[in-house]
């Protein structure tokens, strides 16, 4: 899966007021809400029950947050690189800067998984990631 296909220009947007990981994804679900026209305390909520499965800080200063939403029909993706990185309980303890959200459909089957597996090979790419910042 392309990452074009997941993240068009309109969803790269800048989150300069987070200064911790639940304020970054409540900014970046009211964004998400605007577009989509969902309630944002929804998809915060959804995003916040999986952080509390465990971090989705990847390490390296990434972070993939992600949930199903209901009232999606397709997977809808967006990326945010932060000026002030937020402590986001990485695996490797270092605070995170570049974001990739994605939401799901309830009903999504495997697509989702590939663009999960899409995003992380992309984040292991040293090159891309240097691009990003």
């Amino acid at each position: 899966m392309d990452l074009a296909d997941l993240i068009e220009p309109g969803r790269v947007v800048y989150a300069g007021r987070a200064s911790n990981r639940e304020q970054l994804l409540h900014d970046l679900a009211s964004r998400v809400a605007t577009l989509l026209n969902l309630d944002a305390q929804t998809i915060c909520n959804a995003l916040q029950a999986r952080e509390e499965l465990g971090s989705t800080g990847l390490g390296d200063g990434f972070a993939l947050p992600h949930a199903r939403i209901e009232g999606l029909d397709r997977l809808f993706g967006m990326f945010t690189r932060l000026n002030r990185p937020v402590h986001f309980d990485a695996i490797d303890g270092k605070p995170v800067d570049l974001v990739f959200l994605l939401l799901i459909p309830p009903a999504a089957g495997s697509e989702h998984l590939a663009a999960l597996a899409s995003i992380s090979r992309h984040l292991r790419d040293n090159a891309f990631a240097a691009r990003l910042r």
